[in-house]
């Protein structure tokens, strides 16, 4: 599977994630939480989604392009994997969180 990530750590991030959740019903596409650290949130988003567009402050877009590597965290779907861990799973195969939705709301949310 194949995918870009946005982090956003912290309380922020779990802003994100919640508001995310009531625009989508319940099921905005895979997140993954972190419990220590930064205590980020890995929002899976399309591969290629994060590369042409302006993203608000705090948002880190992680990809992979020329020369660039990105590492993104993610839990093995059953078992201890502390600390990551499936704030949203994934629900089927292709199933992203929606990039524009995300950037629109990241941009409400942090200006």
């Amino acid at each position: 599977m194949q995918f870009d990530a946005v982090r956003v750590d912290g309380e922020d991030g779990r802003a994100l994630a919640d508001s995310m959740e009531r625009l989508t019903g319940g099921d905005p596409g895979p997140v993954v939480i972190e419990a220590n650290g930064r205590r980020s949130m890995y929002f899976l988003v399309p591969p290629g989604s994060t590369v042409h567009r302006a993203w608000p402050r705090g948002v880190t877009r992680l990809n992979a392009g020329p020369a660039h590597v990105a590492y993104v965290p993610v839990p093995a779907l059953e078992g201890r994997t502390w600390p990551l861990s499936w704030r949203f799973p994934p629900t089927r195969p292709g199933r992203y969180v929606h990039a524009l939705l995300l950037r629109s709301v990241a941009t409400v949310l942090f200006g």
